[in-house]
């Protein structure tokens, strides 16, 4: 196998790299580009120092346009928005998709309570991946594909592998995203039960300081 030309930087060598073995699965094509990671991250430094190919943009608060706006100026690879799906639903969820796609956003991402016609009423409407969060194999799956639903994006824990599996017996070839863990072995896990990418939460930015502050400590 022929080697990989490879450019590197003294400045910007520190860099949040995903684990390599994610190299190892299908990943899922959209608009021609071919994503295998997913980086779980709406931190701006973070976002522009890592070797993921996707970011995940969803965050624990009330979906707003101008923090998806910022995501996606401030990045340098495709952005996936949450816009809602629980408290935020229906039409403001619509609309926040909507902007979310006109802004640059490369898909949505919906959160588990969002209700089966929601989905298919936002396919109606946007030209981008609509992504859903599995968390459950009690989940509906089956009413999530029928739906339209175009990536289901597994995050279940310890049974992750597991919900994957049943989705694949389900349909063999929507497209699934699941969460891997920290470690090869879980990620391998996920990859083998059917998973076409994966989805990788990085340290926080005050855990990658401590290991640069221990050096500061050491090297006065």
């Amino acid at each position: 196998m022929e080697s990989i030309p490879t450019f590197g930087s003294r400045l910007r060598k520190n860099i949040v790299a995903v684990p390599e073995i994610i190299d190892g699965c299908t990943g899922i094509r959209i608009f021609g580009q071919l994503l295998k990671s997913f980086l779980f991250s709406t931190d701006v430094a973070i976002i522009r120092n890592t070797n993921a190919h996707a970011i995940l943009a969803v965050y624990p608060f009330t979906p707003q346009p101008m923090i998806s706006q910022s995501l996606i100026l401030a990045a340098d690879k495709p952005i996936f928005c949450g816009v809602g799906g629980g408290i935020t639903t229906g039409a403001r969820c619509i609309e926040l998709a909507v902007h979310a796609e006109f802004q640059g956003a490369l898909g949505i991402v919906l959160n588990k309570p969002a209700p089966n016609e929601l989905i298919t009423k936002l396919k109606e409407r946007i030209d981008i991946p609509v992504i859903i969060t599995i968390v459950s194999e009690h989940d509906d799956i089956e009413g999530r594909i029928a739906a339209g639903i175009d990536i289901l994006n597994v995050s279940g824990a310890d049974k992750t592998a597991a919900i994957v599996r049943k989705i694949r017996k389900l349909d063999s070839n929507i497209a699934i995203m699941a969460t891997g863990g920290k470690t090869d072995a879980t990620i391998l896990e996920s990859i083998e039960a059917g998973a076409n990418a994966i989805s990788y939460t990085p340290p926080s930015t005050a855990e990658l300081f401590k290991d640069i502050m221990i050096k500061y400590r050491e090297h006065p």
